[in-house]
């Protein structure tokens, strides 16, 4: 991956991203009022890339955050890179500039820089995110993901949002928009779960092929959210692999983490409450790993995901069946 002296990397359309992001998902209500203080923060030391969500619930407090550092002088409008994205219960074309829209509100903003489909699984539209039957089950929709896409290219074409991508697409998926009749623009990029333990290699392989970015969250491992991240899985920064390479560089765990994906040229998602840690792990440009402890990083993989999504699993666009 090359850097340019930002940081940033070209994208497929020609737009730059910078290659490490602030994430700004937050599970219960304790967090979601510490993210606007912590999105402050990140902008302060550094991070000029926001990650959000429609779904996330705390799109007017990042915006609230954005602007208050452009009205003291710390950034400008043009100088933060924000993503925000499609939730499931949009998908249906009619309805995708309808989910933009409220994210512009929310946030007070004239245009996304980037606009990624959330995940490919569709859900009944309407003001319940997660709509549920009797039985406690989600209730799904059918969907032609091709013509949510061309949705996405309307809304790039109105200028809207600057480039559209997806998240939590397989290869397979990927090809189906690829493929598509009369494409306008590729998707820059698919955000998914990625870390030492799930290193994605087929489908960084397949993504670099095309063009396309891969974007990694869950980056640190992560066990936070009971709802949607399986409790057993090993707690990827007490890795006594991990450990021993961070001593070896006298850096943190967390740091070999990230570095390992930007060296793999893969953008990264990072989020944290502590003004330390955000301080702290904007410092992975300063060293690089040796081409054996890259290897030695690869043999981690389990191809074990934090992220199960079980309330997903019945759905005919679940990509995770999928190798």
């Amino acid at each position: 991956m090359e850097f340019d002296n930002d940081h940033c990397i070209k994208m497929n359309d020609g737009n730059k991203i910078p290659a490490v992001g602030f994430g700004t998902y937050s599970p219960d209500a304790v967090q979601k009022s510490k993210c606007e203080e912590a999105t402050k923060v990140a902008i302060e030391v550094g991070f000029r890339h926001i990650d959000g969500a429609f779904v996330y619930g705390t799109e007017e407090e990042v915006g609230r955050a954005i602007h208050e550092k452009i009205a003291d002088g710390t950034v400008k409008r043009e100088d933060i890179f924000y993503t925000g994205k499609l939730w499931n219960t949009f998908h249906r074309p009619e309805l995708v500039r309808s989910c933009l829209e409220q994210s512009l509100k929310k946030l007070k903003f004239d245009y996304l820089d980037l606009f990624i489909i959330h995940n490919p699984m569709s859900l009944k539209p309407g003001t319940d995110p997660l709509p549920k039957d009797e039985n406690g089950k989600l209730i799904f929709d059918v969907v032609d993901l091709r013509q949510t896409w061309e949705a996405m290219e309307a809304c790039k074409d109105a200028g809207l949002v600057k480039s559209i991508g997806v998240s939590n697409f397989n290869i397979r998926q990927l090809e189906m928009i690829l493929n598509k009749p009369g494409l306008k623009y590729k998707p820059v990029l698919n955000q998914v779960e990625c870390h030492p333990y799930l290193n994605q290699g087929k489908l960084l392989a397949f993504c670099k092929s095309k063009d396309i970015l891969l974007e990694a969250y869950s980056v640190l491992g992560s066990q936070r959210d009971k709802m949607w991240i399986d409790q057993s899985t090993p707690v990827l920064l007490e890795d006594p692999v991990l450990g021993a390479i961070a001593r070896k560089y006298n850096q943190s765990p967390a740091l070999v983490a990230l570095r390992y994906q930007l060296q793999r040229g893969i953008v990264v998602l990072f989020k944290s409450f502590t003004r330390k840690r955000i301080e702290e792990n904007l410092q992975v440009f300063d060293f690089q790993l040796s081409e054996e402890d890259m290897k030695t990083i690869d043999g981690m993989n389990k191809n074990g995901p934090y992220g199960h999504l079980k309330p997903f699993l019945g759905h005919p666009q679940f990509p995770f069946r999928d190798e």
